[in-house]
């Protein structure tokens, strides 16, 4: 018996056409690594979020009287940071800055190849750290916060060692997410960039 591989993702798929939606939700589950939930209509889709939050959202901008676009919308002010990735058929240069305006993590443009489909889906689930444990996205994602600020001071890691009082490679590893902070080193890192440790927790969302 082949060994069930863990789930990097669960994804909720929302559009009208129920071809295509039934055509997304089989394409995804054959993939062997994704949870799936497929809606016809917007207000089931929010409804399913408030009793479970999927990791990743499928969304059809073109749905009749409702448009992707307002869906967004009250999904991200419900859930911010939800990666909300827009399905949409052909795309011109304005349709994709306005999609990137909604703060959503990417697009799909119709018609698109199983590859491409995949590649985005890989690209959401290593930005948003998914399929980790919550310690793995903590790290990362707090190392990616101090890393940002580092670089908007323009410091080396040479620079933020002498302002910390931390090694090198400790900040490195930070950085990098296999190492968290201790408390010392995470005060040295707030007090260096005249933060404190709650607002940089609060910008990460976790």
């Amino acid at each position: 018996m082949a060994e069930e591989l863990p789930v990097a993702a669960e994804i909720a798929i929302l559009d009208d056409d129920s071809d295509f939606r039934n055509y997304l939700e089989d394409v995804l589950l054959d993939e062997k690594i994704y949870a799936v939930r497929a809606y016809a209509s917007a207000a089931d889709l929010i409804a399913s979020c408030e009793e479970r939050v999927p990791d990743i959202v499928l969304l059809d901008m073109k749905m009749g009287e409702v448009t992707g676009d307002k869906v967004v919308e009250q999904l991200l002010a419900r859930w911010p940071g939800m990666c909300v990735v827009i399905v949409t058929g052909y795309p011109s240069l304005e349709d994709m800055r306005a999609t990137f305006k909604l703060k959503v993590f990417d697009y799909v443009a119709k018609p698109f190849t199983l590859a491409q489909l995949r590649q985005v889906l890989k690209n959401a689930v290593e930005a948003f750290g998914l399929g980790h444990t919550a310690q793995d996205r903590l790290r990362e994602r707090l190392g990616h916060a101090i890393k940002m600020l580092r670089v908007s001071r323009d410091w080396s890691l040479k620079d933020m060692a002498a302002h910390t009082k931390l090694s090198v490679s400790q900040i490195s590893a930070i950085e990098r997410g296999a190492n968290l902070p201790s408390i010392e080193s995470m005060l040295s890192i707030c007090g260096a960039f005249g933060k404190k440790p709650s607002e940089v927790l609060a910008s990460i969302e976790f």
